[in-house]
């Protein structure tokens, strides 16, 4: 409120609502330092010089409001890897349609670098773009400010890695069903999922490499695969041509950025009667270190076409039998032919895998080769190396704890149930133990997988090996079409 009149020797009253007491001021102009709430109402004046008075003036409202309070926000989370881009917005709650400049802090600092708007974007961001992050508005009409918003924590981690699990398990039999899942460690918010399978290279496909940027195996994009689908991508029914090596990928924000892919993951889907076995002698899956062993591949239909594959610690498949048809013999075993063996058809087929551990040590545990079902008798020994017998007296033992002692180095379940899977190894008080080897349990008429492993206890994974001619493709990037024969190595054997 002004006085418009001639001002010279005016006292001028001053109230708020009808009930204030007035003040009295020699000026016509009227200041509140600091207004608050309290100062709120309608406020009058009126004006006299010696007797002459004016009358009070129409009543101005004044209303008071808080400050309007700014609030951060972080796009596409506020846990993010290094390289991704990053937007922040502030807005200004309860604003209306002010229009405002913008102020950022960083850790208390004020970002006098940064452009006064109302969003900023952080393209490829590193670990210094962590931290604090708080704004306030300044109203361009008067430069009044907003309250300073609650800090936000923007952290910045360093590669994404996309972590894929499988579920229930990953070796099943045809018709069960299988889940995988795809997951970002830290963070979980606004990924895209992808899942791929390894095939044999050929052009055009995307292709995953190792830390140091070379390439391990090529992958296709999975035709049925829904992208974003909730991390998950679910075979039901698993057939046999679902077995293989599969990976999977996450990507967010605009541009797109990409975590690297997954570990690989193997399923293998086994038929209920696999029209091939692979035949070992001796019958087990541990063997001494300078022992012979012959592989060969038989079954109720002609074995003609099938050859003996194996796929060993060096990563590398290879023919064990480089004619189809034929006995791979191994004269020799050395540590170095401790893997995963398999019959495979030229059409593709493939039986029921064996894991093959060979050990430098003096005792190995005797396991059946091929299935045990459950309801059916099981038998294991302990064998030593001098004389490939029984071991007299052996402990046998289930996932680290002494299941019998006997005196005839062999223990036998009549009747095998599920709670006898587990991981079993043996051992004598004097020579040592054996390696350990896993026995599966399947429900009758399903297969009980033995899968070795090390005497450090590192499992040998059998289901790893599926589809491992993926590895061929560190043979030669730029071949894209070959014959089996130059894509595997052969290894050390003799064909009868």
């Amino acid at each position: 409120m002004q006085w418009s009149g001639l001002s010279a020797g005016w006292t001028f009253y001053w109230s708020r609502d009808t009930q204030s007491p007035e003040k009295k001021n020699s000026s016509s102009i009227y200041t509140i330092s600091s207004v608050s709430d309290s100062n709120g109402g309608q406020y009058r004046c009126r004006a006299g010089r010696g007797r002459i008075y004016t009358h009070t003036s129409a009543p101005l409202t004044l209303t008071v409001s808080e400050s309007p309070t700014a609030v951060v926000w972080i796009k596409p989370d506020v846990q993010v890897f290094k390289g991704e881009t990053v937007t922040l917005r502030c807005d200004i709650e309860a604003g209306g349609d002010t229009e405002w400049n913008y102020i950022w802090f960083k850790d208390n600092n004020e970002l006098k670098q940064i452009s006064r708007s109302q969003e900023i974007t952080v393209r490829s961001v590193t670990e210094s773009n962590s931290g604090k992050y708080t704004c306030r508005g300044e109203r361009k009409s008067d430069s009044q400010k907003s309250e300073i918003s609650d800090a936000v924590t923007l952290t910045v981690s360093g590669e994404a890695q996309a972590v894929l699990s499988v579920s229930p398990q990953s070796w099943l039999t045809e018709g069960d069903s299988v889940t995988l899942s795809c997951e970002v460690d830290i963070s979980s918010k606004g990924w895209t999922f992808s899942w791929y399978r390894a095939v044999p290279y050929r052009q055009g496909l995307t292709q995953i490499t190792d830390v140091r940027g070379k390439v391990v195996y090529p992958v296709e994009l999975l035709s049925d695969s829904r992208r974003g689908a909730g991390g998950s991508y679910t075979l039901s029914p698993a057939a046999l041509y679902h077995t293989g090596v599969y990976v999977c990928g996450a990507e967010r924000g605009e541009p797109a950025f990409h975590t690297q892919y997954s570990s690989p993951q193997p399923l293998w889907i086994t038929g209920n009667s696999p029209p091939v076995s692979l035949i070992t002698s001796p019958s087990r899956t541990q063997h001494f270190s300078t022992d012979s062993l012959s592989l060969s591949c038989e079954g109720h239909r002609d074995s003609a076409g099938w050859r003996v594959r194996r796929y060993t610690h060096s990563e590398k498949v290879s023919n064990c039998s480089s004619v189809p048809g034929f006995t791979c013999n191994i004269s020799s075993l050395s540590t170095s032919d401790t893997g995963v063996y398999w019959c495979q058809s030229e059409s593709g087929e493939s039986s029921d895998p064996v894991n093959i551990t060979v050990y430098n040590g003096a005792v190995i545990l005797e396991s059946p080769v091929h299935s045990v079902s459950e309801g059916y008798s099981l038998t294991l020994r302990c064998l030593y190396h001098s004389t490939n017998s029984s071991l007299l007296p052996a402990d046998f033992y289930k996932d680290g704890v002494l299941l019998q002692k006997q005196t005839t180095g062999e223990m036998t379940i009549h009747k095998v149930s599920k709670s006898d899977e587990g991981l079993y190894h043996c051992k004598h008080p004097e020579e040592g133990e054996s390696p350990r080897s896993w026995i599966l349990v399947r429900s009758s008429g399903s297969a009980a997988i033995i899968i070795g492993v090390s005497v450090g206890g590192t499992v040998i994974l059998l289901l790893i090996i599926i589809l491992g001619w993926f590895c061929c493709y560190k043979k030669k990037k730029g071949k894209t079409t070959a014959d089996d024969d130059t894509i595997y190595s052969d290894v050390k054997h003799t064909t009868d």
